[in-house]
């Protein structure tokens, strides 16, 4: 029974995206481990920028700085 948990940044991470990482982590373990998606659980947890830091700093001042994980 896979346990996987993803942790994120609380930063409007929508419904619809939730939805699909919890579909493609299903289907890569499938895909890679052969394992059941019916006894697959995938956990999405969402942490305040305060309570994540990076580098000695917290998210929540990275993003003051203008400093974000999005692609450029």
């Amino acid at each position: 029974m896979p346990y996987i948990k993803i942790e994120v940044t609380r930063e409007g991470v929508t419904r619809k995206q939730k939805q699909e990482i919890i579909k493609g982590v299903t289907d890569l373990m499938t895909h890679v481990l052969n394992k059941d998606p019916h006894l697959t659980h995938v956990v999405i947890q969402e942490v305040d920028l305060d309570d994540w830091g990076y580098a000695g700093e917290q998210v929540s001042v990275l993003r003051e700085k203008g400093i974000t994980a999005d692609k450029k």
